[in-house]
Protein backbone atom coordinates (compact mmCIF):
# COMPACT_ATOMS: atom_id res chain seq x y z
CA UNK A 1 0.00 0.00 0.00
CA UNK A 2 2.88 2.39 0.78
CA UNK A 3 4.53 1.98 -2.48
CA UNK A 4 1.03 3.02 -4.30
CA UNK A 5 0.53 6.08 -1.96
CA UNK A 6 4.04 7.12 -2.84
CA UNK A 7 2.98 6.83 -6.36
CA UNK A 8 0.07 8.60 -6.16
CA UNK A 9 1.99 11.04 -4.38
CA UNK A 10 4.35 11.71 -7.15
CA UNK A 11 1.24 11.86 -9.43
CA UNK A 12 -0.28 14.21 -7.68
CA UNK A 13 3.00 16.73 -7.43
CA UNK A 14 3.22 16.05 -11.47
CA UNK A 15 -0.73 17.20 -11.59
CA UNK A 16 -0.20 20.17 -9.61
CA UNK A 17 2.49 21.31 -11.73
CA UNK A 18 1.16 21.05 -14.57
CA UNK A 19 -1.30 22.58 -12.86
CA UNK A 20 0.51 25.62 -12.46
CA UNK A 21 1.25 26.37 -15.69
CA UNK A 22 -1.83 25.84 -17.17
CA UNK A 23 -3.07 28.95 -15.05
CA UNK A 24 -0.25 30.91 -16.42
CA UNK A 25 -0.90 29.87 -19.50
CA UNK A 26 -4.86 30.44 -18.92
CA UNK A 27 -3.60 33.76 -17.20
CA UNK A 28 -1.09 34.93 -19.98
CA UNK A 29 -4.49 33.80 -22.63
CA UNK A 30 -6.77 35.97 -20.96
CA UNK A 31 -4.48 39.43 -20.60
CA UNK A 32 -4.21 38.73 -24.32
CA UNK A 33 -8.18 38.32 -25.23
CA UNK A 34 -8.25 41.49 -23.61
CA UNK A 35 -6.07 43.08 -25.74
CA UNK A 36 -7.35 41.88 -28.99
CA UNK A 37 -10.48 42.93 -27.59
CA UNK A 38 -9.14 46.88 -26.79
CA UNK A 39 -7.93 46.34 -30.37
CA UNK A 40 -10.53 45.28 -32.14
CA UNK A 41 -13.04 47.85 -30.45
CA UNK A 42 -9.74 50.96 -31.31
CA UNK A 43 -9.28 49.42 -34.99
CA UNK A 44 -13.25 49.33 -35.41
CA UNK A 45 -13.98 53.11 -34.10
CA UNK A 46 -11.41 54.60 -36.15
CA UNK A 47 -11.84 53.18 -39.13
CA UNK A 48 -15.83 54.34 -38.44
CA UNK A 49 -14.38 57.75 -37.78
CA UNK A 50 -12.21 57.92 -40.44
CA UNK A 51 -15.37 56.91 -43.07
CA UNK A 52 -17.35 59.70 -41.68
CA UNK A 53 -14.95 62.06 -42.26
CA UNK A 54 -13.86 61.09 -45.64
CA UNK A 55 -17.74 60.65 -46.35
CA UNK A 56 -17.72 64.63 -45.00
CA UNK A 57 -14.54 65.43 -47.36
CA UNK A 58 -16.38 63.54 -50.52
CA UNK A 59 -19.14 65.62 -49.93
CA UNK A 60 -17.13 69.11 -49.52
CA UNK A 61 -15.43 68.26 -52.60
CA UNK A 62 -18.75 67.63 -55.08
CA UNK A 63 -19.60 71.19 -53.73
CA UNK A 64 -16.11 72.77 -54.54
CA UNK A 65 -15.74 71.23 -57.71
CA UNK A 66 -18.22 73.46 -59.64
CA UNK A 67 -16.87 76.87 -58.92
CA UNK A 68 -12.84 75.54 -59.53
CA UNK A 69 -10.59 76.50 -62.15
CA UNK A 70 -8.86 73.74 -64.54
CA UNK A 71 -5.92 73.02 -61.83
CA UNK A 72 -7.62 72.63 -58.80
CA UNK A 73 -10.54 70.05 -60.63
CA UNK A 74 -7.32 68.05 -61.23
CA UNK A 75 -6.37 68.14 -57.65
CA UNK A 76 -9.86 67.78 -56.60
CA UNK A 77 -10.11 64.75 -59.02
CA UNK A 78 -6.74 63.53 -57.28
CA UNK A 79 -8.06 63.74 -53.45
CA UNK A 80 -11.52 61.97 -54.73
CA UNK A 81 -9.40 59.25 -56.45
CA UNK A 82 -7.27 58.75 -52.81
CA UNK A 83 -10.91 58.46 -51.22
CA UNK A 84 -11.21 55.71 -53.16
CA UNK A 85 -8.61 54.36 -52.40
CA UNK A 86 -8.89 54.63 -48.67
CA UNK A 87 -12.52 53.12 -48.87
CA UNK A 88 -10.33 49.92 -50.67
CA UNK A 89 -8.53 49.69 -48.11
CA UNK A 90 -10.73 49.79 -45.16
CA UNK A 91 -12.84 47.22 -46.83
CA UNK A 92 -10.19 45.16 -46.33
CA UNK A 93 -9.47 46.10 -42.84
CA UNK A 94 -12.48 45.12 -41.57
CA UNK A 95 -12.21 41.55 -43.44
CA UNK A 96 -10.48 41.11 -40.30
CA UNK A 97 -12.74 42.59 -37.73
CA UNK A 98 -15.68 40.73 -35.70
CA UNK A 99 -18.72 41.07 -37.66
CA UNK A 100 -22.04 42.33 -35.98
CA UNK A 101 -24.11 38.98 -35.04
CA UNK A 102 -26.40 38.51 -37.62
CA UNK A 103 -27.77 35.26 -35.99
CA UNK A 104 -31.48 36.24 -36.95
CA UNK A 105 -31.45 36.74 -40.73
CA UNK A 106 -28.87 33.95 -41.03
CA UNK A 107 -31.80 31.67 -39.86
CA UNK A 108 -34.60 33.82 -41.77
CA UNK A 109 -32.30 33.07 -44.65
CA UNK A 110 -31.94 28.96 -43.99
CA UNK A 111 -35.63 28.82 -43.43
CA UNK A 112 -36.48 30.14 -47.03
CA UNK A 113 -33.74 27.40 -48.21
CA UNK A 114 -35.41 24.76 -46.28
CA UNK A 115 -39.23 26.16 -47.18
CA UNK A 116 -38.46 25.86 -50.97
CA UNK A 117 -36.16 22.66 -50.69
CA UNK A 118 -39.02 21.15 -49.46
CA UNK A 119 -41.36 22.33 -52.73
CA UNK A 120 -39.45 20.37 -54.87
CA UNK A 121 -39.09 17.57 -53.17
CA UNK A 122 -42.99 17.47 -52.84
CA UNK A 123 -43.63 18.54 -56.59
CA UNK A 124 -40.87 16.01 -57.31
CA UNK A 125 -42.97 13.52 -56.00
CA UNK A 126 -46.20 14.28 -57.16
CA UNK A 127 -44.68 14.69 -60.88
CA UNK A 128 -43.70 10.97 -60.10
CA UNK A 129 -47.32 10.07 -58.81
CA UNK A 130 -48.41 11.59 -62.38
CA UNK A 131 -49.26 15.38 -61.39
CA UNK A 132 -49.53 17.35 -64.27
CA UNK A 133 -47.96 19.88 -62.30
CA UNK A 134 -44.81 21.55 -65.29
CA UNK A 135 -43.05 24.30 -67.17
CA UNK A 136 -42.33 27.53 -65.14
CA UNK A 137 -43.78 26.71 -61.87
CA UNK A 138 -41.36 23.55 -61.09
CA UNK A 139 -38.40 25.74 -62.25
CA UNK A 140 -39.44 28.74 -60.09
CA UNK A 141 -39.43 26.66 -56.99
CA UNK A 142 -35.14 25.55 -58.28
CA UNK A 143 -34.95 29.25 -58.71
CA UNK A 144 -36.09 30.30 -55.34
CA UNK A 145 -34.06 27.76 -53.95
CA UNK A 146 -30.80 29.16 -55.33
CA UNK A 147 -31.96 32.64 -54.76
CA UNK A 148 -32.60 31.77 -51.20
CA UNK A 149 -28.81 30.02 -50.75
CA UNK A 150 -26.91 33.29 -52.11
CA UNK A 151 -28.92 35.47 -49.62
CA UNK A 152 -27.60 32.89 -47.09
CA UNK A 153 -24.17 33.27 -48.39
CA UNK A 154 -24.47 37.08 -48.56
CA UNK A 155 -21.95 38.82 -45.60
CA UNK A 156 -23.74 41.11 -43.66
CA UNK A 157 -22.53 44.84 -44.47
CA UNK A 158 -23.40 48.21 -45.78
CA UNK A 159 -24.57 46.86 -48.77
CA UNK A 160 -26.39 44.23 -47.04
CA UNK A 161 -28.77 46.77 -44.71
CA UNK A 162 -29.53 48.75 -48.00
CA UNK A 163 -31.24 45.75 -49.34
CA UNK A 164 -32.08 43.83 -46.03
CA UNK A 165 -35.93 45.84 -44.78
CA UNK A 166 -36.94 45.54 -48.47
CA UNK A 167 -36.02 41.84 -49.05
CA UNK A 168 -37.93 41.06 -45.45
CA UNK A 169 -40.65 42.97 -46.41
CA UNK A 170 -40.76 41.37 -49.83
CA UNK A 171 -40.75 37.48 -48.67
CA UNK A 172 -43.35 38.77 -45.61
CA UNK A 173 -45.44 39.86 -48.63
CA UNK A 174 -44.80 36.42 -50.93
CA UNK A 175 -45.30 34.21 -48.10
CA UNK A 176 -48.54 35.67 -46.85
CA UNK A 177 -49.68 35.68 -49.83
CA UNK A 178 -48.89 32.06 -50.93
CA UNK A 179 -50.66 31.06 -47.78
CA UNK A 180 -53.99 33.11 -48.87
CA UNK A 181 -53.66 31.30 -52.43
CA UNK A 182 -53.52 27.67 -50.56
CA UNK A 183 -56.75 28.40 -49.25
CA UNK A 184 -58.69 29.27 -52.77
CA UNK A 185 -58.71 33.03 -52.48
CA UNK A 186 -57.94 33.05 -56.38
CA UNK A 187 -59.48 36.53 -56.61
CA UNK A 188 -56.16 38.15 -54.61
CA UNK A 189 -54.52 38.05 -58.62
CA UNK A 190 -53.81 42.21 -58.89
CA UNK A 191 -51.88 41.00 -55.02
CA UNK A 192 -49.99 38.14 -57.37
CA UNK A 193 -49.05 40.57 -60.12
CA UNK A 194 -47.83 43.12 -56.99
CA UNK A 195 -45.84 40.44 -56.16
CA UNK A 196 -44.07 40.56 -59.54
CA UNK A 197 -43.79 43.65 -60.02
CA UNK A 198 -42.18 43.85 -56.42
CA UNK A 199 -39.48 40.81 -58.28
CA UNK A 200 -38.99 43.25 -60.77
CA UNK A 201 -37.77 46.18 -58.35
CA UNK A 202 -35.81 44.05 -55.89
CA UNK A 203 -34.32 43.21 -58.89
CA UNK A 204 -33.80 46.99 -60.21
CA UNK A 205 -32.66 48.09 -56.59
CA UNK A 206 -29.98 45.29 -56.49
CA UNK A 207 -28.56 46.11 -59.59
CA UNK A 208 -28.04 49.51 -58.68
CA UNK A 209 -25.98 48.19 -55.53
CA UNK A 210 -24.51 46.10 -57.27
CA UNK A 211 -22.32 49.61 -59.19
CA UNK A 212 -22.22 51.29 -55.32
CA UNK A 213 -19.12 52.16 -54.90
CA UNK A 214 -18.98 50.33 -51.67
CA UNK A 215 -20.04 47.19 -53.20
CA UNK A 216 -17.20 44.15 -53.07
CA UNK A 217 -19.88 41.39 -53.01
CA UNK A 218 -20.46 39.06 -55.93
CA UNK A 219 -24.01 37.89 -54.61
CA UNK A 220 -25.65 41.43 -55.23
CA UNK A 221 -25.52 40.81 -58.81
CA UNK A 222 -25.90 37.12 -58.81
CA UNK A 223 -28.95 38.22 -56.58
CA UNK A 224 -30.56 41.08 -59.20
CA UNK A 225 -30.15 38.54 -61.98
CA UNK A 226 -32.12 35.82 -60.18
CA UNK A 227 -34.99 38.21 -59.07
CA UNK A 228 -34.87 39.62 -62.72
CA UNK A 229 -35.81 36.07 -63.99
CA UNK A 230 -38.26 35.09 -61.23
CA UNK A 231 -40.09 38.40 -62.75
CA UNK A 232 -40.09 37.82 -66.34
CA UNK A 233 -40.87 33.71 -65.21
CA UNK A 234 -43.91 34.26 -62.98
CA UNK A 235 -45.23 37.29 -65.27
CA UNK A 236 -45.01 36.34 -68.17
CA UNK A 237 -46.30 32.61 -67.04
CA UNK A 238 -49.26 34.60 -65.30
CA UNK A 239 -49.82 36.32 -68.06
CA UNK A 240 -50.08 32.83 -70.38
CA UNK A 241 -52.97 31.41 -67.31
CA UNK A 242 -54.85 34.09 -67.12
CA UNK A 243 -55.24 34.18 -71.49
CA UNK A 244 -55.61 31.10 -71.53
CA UNK A 245 -58.54 30.87 -69.02
CA UNK A 246 -60.29 34.08 -70.57
CA UNK A 247 -60.34 31.94 -73.64
CA UNK A 248 -61.94 29.07 -72.29
CA UNK A 249 -64.80 31.52 -70.48
CA UNK A 250 -65.09 33.27 -74.07
CA UNK A 251 -65.52 29.53 -75.33
CA UNK A 252 -68.37 28.33 -72.57
CA UNK A 253 -70.13 31.96 -73.66
CA UNK A 254 -70.59 31.10 -77.06
CA UNK A 255 -72.23 28.00 -76.60
CA UNK A 256 -75.79 27.70 -76.94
Amino acid sequence: MSGQLERCEREWHELEGEFQELQETHRIYKQKLEELAALQTLCSSSISKQKKHLKDLKLTLQRCKRHTSQEEAELVQQMAANIKERQDVFFDMEAYLPKKNGVTDEVFNFLLVWYYCTLTIRESILISNGSRIKGWWVSHHYVSTFLSGVMLTWPNGPIYQKFRNQFLAFSIFQKGFQSWMWRGLTFLLPFLFCGHFWQLYNAVTLFELSSHEECREWQVFVLALTFLILFLGNFLTTLKVVHAKLQKNRGKTKQP
